[in-house]
C-alpha cells in the first residue's frame, strides 16, 4: 500500500512519541496517574498519556468513577488513574536493554472525511464483516435544523448531529463494517470544539446538492438509501438517522429511538441500542433513572419511506442548557457514538429476522 507523504510523516510522528512514552511507562512499578488541568476532557487526557483514548474511555471511566463529575467530568487539580494497556498502533521488538525499537508493522486505513487527526482508523475486530450500514445525520446544506445559543454565539443541530455521526461511523468501520456517510461534509471532519462553526457545504452521498425544499430533501435522502439497499441486497444492512431535538427551552429530553411500527429488525435494533444506553446509565450514572425510550413512529418520513431495517435516534434538546452539555462536550459526543455503536453490535450478534425489515 502507497501511504501519502502526509500520512508517513503523521505516522512516524506518532511512533516517535509513543515510543519515548513506552520507555518512561517501563519504569514504573505502579499505576500511572495524572492530574487534569483546567480544560482537560477525558478524551484530550487519554490523548497527551499516549493512550487511544477511544478504545480505552470506558476503561478511565471505570477507574475514576468516583472522582469524577455527572460520570463523564474531570476536576482541575484532581489526580486520575490512566488503563494501562499495550500499544495498539505499532508492534515493537527489541530489548529494553538496547533501547532501540523495530517498526514491525502499521495496521490501518485512511479516510479523510473525518479529518486529519481522526483519518486513520485501526482495525478493532471483524465483528461487523459483511454488515452494511447507512448513516444519515439530521438537515445539512441550507437547512441547519434546530438553532440555539450558547456563550453568545449560535448553534446548530446538523454540525452536532453530523460529528456524532462521523464519531459512530468509525467505530463501525473499526469493527469491520461497510459504512455509508450520506450526509456529508468533506472539510469538516470530527471536531474536539464545544462550539462548531456553522457552514452549509454539506452535501448528500455522493456529492449530491442538497434541496431547499424539505419534502424534496428528504426524498433525496431515502432514494439514496434505497438504491444502496438494491446495489446491496442479500447482505446485513441497516439504516442509522440520528437528530437533535428542539422542544420547548425549559423540556430536556433522554435519548429516544424510533423504528417502524411493522419492522421486527427496526424494533430489535432500536430495543438493542436502548438496552445498552440503560446498562451504561446504570453502571455510570447510579442515582440517575434513564427515561429514554425506543417505540415506533412511522410518521416521521425517513422511517415511513426507506427499506432498510433502521432506527431514528433524538439524542437531546439543543434549546434545554442541561441537554447542551451533552451535546456541546466533545466527550460526550463521543461516549454517545460508541454506546450507539455497541448496542449496533449487539444487534449484529442477535442476528437478523427474516428476509426484510
Amino acid at each position: 500500500m502507497n501511504y501519502s507523504f502526509s500520512y508517513r510523516f503523521k505516522v512516524l510522528r506518532l511512533l516517535v512519541y509513543v515510543m519515548g512514552f513506552t520507555i518512561s511507562s517501563f519504569s514504573q512499578d505502579t499505576i500511572q496517574t495524572v492530574v487534569a488541568q483546567k480544560g482537560d476532557g477525558i478524551l484530550s487526557l487519554l490523548r497527551k498519556q499516549g493512550v487511544n483514548p477511544y478504545d480505552h474511555y470506558d476503561d478511565f471511566i471505570s477507574l475514576n468513577i468516583e472522582n469524577l463529575r455527572d460520570s463523564i467530568h474531570l476536576y482541575a487539580g484532581r489526580t486520575y488513574r490512566i488503563p494501562s494497556t499495550e500499544l495498539d498502533t505499532v508492534a515493537i521488538v527489541d530489548s529494553i536493554q538496547s533501547k532501540t525499537k523495530e517498526i514491525k508493522k502499521i495496521e490501518g486505513k485512511v479516510y479523510p472525511i473525518f479529518g486529519e487527526d481522526y483519518e486513520i482508523v485501526l482495525p478493532k475486530s471483524k465483528l461487523l464483516k459483511g454488515a452494511v450500514y447507512y448513516l444519515v445525520s439530521g438537515h445539512g446544506g441550507p437547512d441547519p435544523g434546530a438553532m440555539a445559543t450558547y456563550g453568545g454565539k449560535s448553534i446548530a443541530e446538523d454540525e452536532y448531529a453530523y460529528d456524532i455521526t462521523l464519531r459512530l461511523a468509525r467505530e463501525l468501520l473499526a469493527h469491520g463494517a461497510e459504512v455509508y456517510i450520506i450526509i456529508r461534509d468533506e472539510n469538516d471532519g470530527i471536531r474536539d470544539e464545544r462550539i462548531l462553526e456553522i457552514d452549509h457545504d454539506e452535501v448528500a452521498y455522493p456529492n449530491k446538492t442538497i434541496p431547499l425544499n424539505q419534502v424534496a430533501r428528504l426524498k433525496q435522502r431515502v432514494d439514496i438509501v434505497n438504491s444502496l439497499y438494491k446495489k446491496n441486497r442479500g447482505k446485513f444492512q441497516r439504516l442509522i438517522v440520528t437528530h437533535i431535538d428542539s422542544r420547548s427551552v425549559g423540556q430536556n429530553i433522554d435519548v429516544f429511538f424510533y423504528h417502524h411500527e411493522k419492522s421486527r429488525n427496526g424494533k430489535k435494533l432500536a430495543e438493542s441500542i436502548h438496552k445498552t444506553f440503560q446498562k451504561k446509565y446504570k453502571k455510570y450514572q447510579p442515582n440517575r433513572t434513564y427515561s429514554g425510550t425506543f417505540e415506533d413512529r412511522t410518521s416521521l418520513y425517513l422511517v415511513k419511506k426507506t427499506h432498510p431495517a433502521m432506527t431514528f435516534i433524538e439524542v437531546g434538546n439543543i434549546k434545554n442548557k442541561k441537554d447542551q452539555r451533552r451535546i456541546l462536550e466533545p466527550e460526550n459526543r463521543q461516549a454517545l457514538a460508541k454506546w450507539i455503536s455497541e448496542g449496533v453490535l449487539l444487534d449484529y450478534k442477535l442476528g437478523e429476522i427474516g428476509p426484510i425489515r
